[in-house]
């Protein structure tokens, strides 16, 4: 794994206006993510987890600008996305690329295989026309799907299958990056571990570079050299595997960890039941956004706002109760 930061992410926000009145001017803001600054090095597997509705999807999208970023800088290798124009950045787009949760409703389905293949490689105009179905035949061989297949419609594939295709589409045009946005949570379980297994090898194969968004901690620890905790578009967690997984700094993550199923009886925490909902994305609490569900929340967590601090082992957390020396999660009860 390189030293170099692929991608830097720095004050990234998300608002989608809300509109009111006769005149439809904009009355607030649904604060989907706010201020958030992450690096992901080259060769590297970053994860990005939290419940439905933390912005970790919408971080995705605003990195590729499928949805306009707010404010903030993406850059990649060096350059701004966010000031590239449209036609830059769609030819930027050959060297990062997404594979979506739902693989039939990311594929067209009146294209045959082969078609939706090719329509990527002709866009960025990567690989001569005549060299393109051999190409195509062996980009499935790569995914576990036989190159006699490549003339059957999505409709035809089992979900795994669909999923190996989108993993195809996005190798087409040998990105660089590759952001799988809950790309395993649609499949069955065993499925999921072929997956995840088969990204690896990829990985390893194509000296790729992954940003992994999914809300399953479980199935984010068989992938990942560090990840990234959000809640209520903020991040409040950042840390290598092992420390995140042996020793969490937030509780929020904790929480999260607690209500993994494990057999090893080492592992297993004391289970936190988290009361009440998120609040709103539009108006969210003042303070830490989770001290309206943390048991531990104290009178500073309800009036100032925790930024991120390094902890022993370059491990980052945003809470008070850690920064103050007033927990040590790793002294609760387990």
């Amino acid at each position: 794994m390189s030293t170099n930061s692929l991608l830097e992410v720095k004050n990234l926000k998300q608002y989608f206006p809300i509109k009111g009145g006769v005149f439809g001017r904009t009355i607030n803001h649904v604060k989907a993510v706010d201020d958030i600054s992450f690096s992901i090095k080259e060769g590297e597997t970053v994860s990005i987890v939290g419940e439905s509705g933390c912005g970790k999807s919408t971080t995705g999208r605003a990195i590729l600008r499928l949805d306009e970023p707010f404010a903030g800088e993406v850059l990649f290798e060096g350059i701004d996305l966010l000031g590239l124009s449209k036609k830059e950045m769609r030819n930027k787009r050959q060297d990062l690329q997404i594979i979506f949760q739902d693989p039939y409703a990311s594929l067209n389905p009146r294209q045959t295989v082969s078609q939706i293949l090719e329509e990527a490689m002709a866009i960025q105009d990567i690989v001569p026309k005549k060299e393109r179905r051999k190409k195509i035949e062996e980009l499935l061989q790569t995914v576990g799907i036989g190159g006699h297949q490549m003339d059957r419609y999505p409709h035809q594939f089992s979900g795994g299958q669909r999923q190996r295709v989108g993993i195809a589409r996005a190798l087409s045009v040998n990105p660089k990056l590759i952001i799988c946005d809950e790309a395993v949570s649609a499949l069955d379980v065993s499925i999921q571990a072929q997956v995840l297994n088969l990204l690896k090898d990829l990985q390893r194969k194509f000296q790729l570079t992954y940003l992994f968004i999914s809300h399953d901690l479980g199935v984010v620890r068989h992938i990942s050299d560090r990840i990234i905790v959000m809640y209520l578009g903020k991040i409040v967690e950042i840390a290598d595997k092992k420390s995140l997984f042996e020793n969490p700094q937030h509780p929020y993550t904790y929480a999260l960890l607690s209500a993994i199923p494990s057999t090893n009886i080492e592992e297993k925490r004391e289970r936190i039941i988290l009361k009440g909902d998120v609040p709103s994305p539009i108006n969210p609490p003042p303070g830490c956004r989770f001290h309206t569900r943390c048991p531990y929340a104290f009178d500073r967590c309800r009036t100032e706002e925790p930024k991120l601090h390094r902890i022993d082992g370059g491990q980052q957390a945003a809470c008070h109760l850690v920064e103050d020396g007033r927990i040590q999660l790793s002294e609760l009860p387990s």
